[in-house]
């Protein structure tokens, strides 16, 4: 088990001798030499694997960086720095993709929101519960991240496909203002409780209920100099990772159109890619015991990507000429409803055992499935 002491070590080392800092200038140059171009099978498969190598560089200087700010605030920086490079992504290729893009921020958000959701928390927990039996975590403000999803997946994602101002499942232009506003307003509403207000409803539970402030109870923090370094690598690393996630969208294309399945499983195949740094450090946070940092992450995710998606879109909307299509499909509204459901009722108790990571692995593999087959 590798342990926070562990990359604190191997940070306060000279940054040179540390792969976690080759890996994501080299992504960044293999970036700026494939961006744009056909790449052959060879090349495809180089790039995968740099990928793979930024992927787990964003996770070492992710947790170095949370294990000096402490919880809540590490997972909140790595949660917010994917999404702002995320949405960035979808803006600018809505911007270049025209009418066929127009539904790409939907199926973003919308595989953002039940891959964390499901998957994330349904892999957290199962690797925490195969150990332990029974895992605890801060209900109060997992049932405070689960509100606010929810309120913000069925008015930007759910509403727009039962409104009357337009004949196709998207919002007019005062409701997307509208949508935009609220967005930011919850997400930032959301993030003051969680970091000033009832920053304790955020932070690990013992048996007994007492919250456990991290960065207190971890002896040897990282040194300032080795945060900030880890910090701008991280946004380095993660730029890598979603430019090159984005690379390899032409041949994933290739291949899903190949395999007969529709062009949705495009958007999940990225949307998993763009994911895997605040996977791996969920999944890592519940192999150490930290199930509600695995929380913070998973509910942080989805609650970024749509709060800072839809005002980004209603930003970019003054000179999208194409359609915005933000309202989901029948079958995505069930799945979102399941969703929801199974992790309120998971949140609750402020306890799961297997059978919880079993139920959302289940819901998970559900999605992928109608992805493939709807």
């Amino acid at each position: 088990m590798v342990r926070q002491g562990d990359h604190v070590a191997a940070a306060d080392r000279p940054v040179y001798r540390d792969w976690t800092a080759i890996a994501p200038l080299l992504g960044l140059i293999v970036l700026a030499v494939t961006w744009g171009r056909h790449l052959p099978v060879v090349a495809v498969v180089l790039v995968a694997i740099v990928l793979a190598g930024a992927v787990l560089a964003a996770v070492h200087h992710a947790e170095i960086v949370a294990h000096r700010v402490g919880e809540p605030y590490g997972s909140l920086v790595l949660a917010v720095a994917v999404t702002v490079i995320e949405v960035a992504l979808i803006v600018t290729l809505m911007v270049s993709g025209g009418d066929k893009a127009s539904a790409l921020a939907r199926d973003t958000v919308f595989s953002a929101v039940i891959i964390t959701c499901s998957g994330v928390i349904g892999v957290s927990l199962l690797v925490a519960t195969v150990r332990t039996h029974v895992v605890l975590f801060n209900a109060e403000g997992a049932r405070a991240a689960l509100a606010t999803l929810t309120a913000l997946s069925t008015l930007c994602l759910v509403l727009p496909t039962f409104t009357t101002s337009r004949a196709v499942p998207e919002f007019s232009g005062s409701q997307l203002a509208f949508a935009a506003l609220v967005s930011v307003a919850l997400y930032g509403l959301f993030v003051f409780a969680q970091t000033v207000r009832h920053r304790e409803s955020f932070l690990p539970v013992t048996p007994s209920g007492n919250a456990i402030d991290e960065a207190d109870a971890n002896a040897v923090p990282p040194s300032v100099r080795a945060t900030v370094v880890s910090l701008v690598l991280l946004l380095l690393s993660l730029v890598a990772v979603v430019g090159l996630a984005k690379v390899e969208s032409p041949s994933i294309e290739s291949g899903v159109a190949a395999a007969g399945f529709p062009p949705s499983v495009v958007g999940v195949i990225i949307a998993l890619l763009v994911l895997l740094p605040e996977t791996l450090a969920a999944v890592r946070a519940a192999r150490q015991d930290r199930v509600q940092t695995s929380f913070n992450l998973a509910l942080g995710s989805a609650m970024a990507s749509i709060g800072l998606t839809i005002p980004a879109i209603a930003f970019a909307s003054i000179w999208l000429s194409g359609p915005i299509v933000l309202g989901l499909a029948p079958v995505q509204i069930v799945l979102l409803v399941l969703t929801v459901v199974v992790a309120m009722l998971t949140v609750v108790p402020g306890r799961a055992t297997l059978m919880q990571a079993g139920v959302h692995i289940v819901v998970f593999a559900s999605f992928v499935f109608f992805a493939i087959k709807p």
